[in-house]
């Protein structure tokens, strides 16, 4: 592809855009697994996050840690009959988040 470098150069240079540095951002979101996780409380009574994925398999525990260290998740309750399971539910951030992305 051939292309004209001074065109180009006057082109870019004509446009008043200052770059947005969003790296801060990625910080503040969820990432996929995590949005996916944070949805399906939306739909739940009380904000109740699933202990299982789709496919039957347990939630991995570095999403529900993830997701309660950032504040949009809080555990509900201790579950007697399964005490290492962590029941938790969508804190009002966490629905913002998952409603908004």
């Amino acid at each position: 592809m051939l292309v004209n470098r001074d065109f180009a150069r006057l082109r870019a240079r004509s446009f008043d855009i200052s770059s947005l540095n969003d790296n801060a951002l990625s910080d503040d979101l969820p990432a996929l697994r995590e949005l996916l996780y944070l949805r399906r409380g939306l739909t739940q009574p009380g904000g109740k996050l699933p202990l299982f994925d789709l496919d039957g398999q347990d939630v991995d525990v570095g999403i529900v840690k993830k997701c309660l260290s950032r504040g949009w998740a809080k555990p509900w309750f201790n579950n007697p009959l399964k005490p290492d399971w962590m029941v938790c539910k969508l804190t009002e951030l966490g629905r913002q988040v998952a409603s908004a992305t």
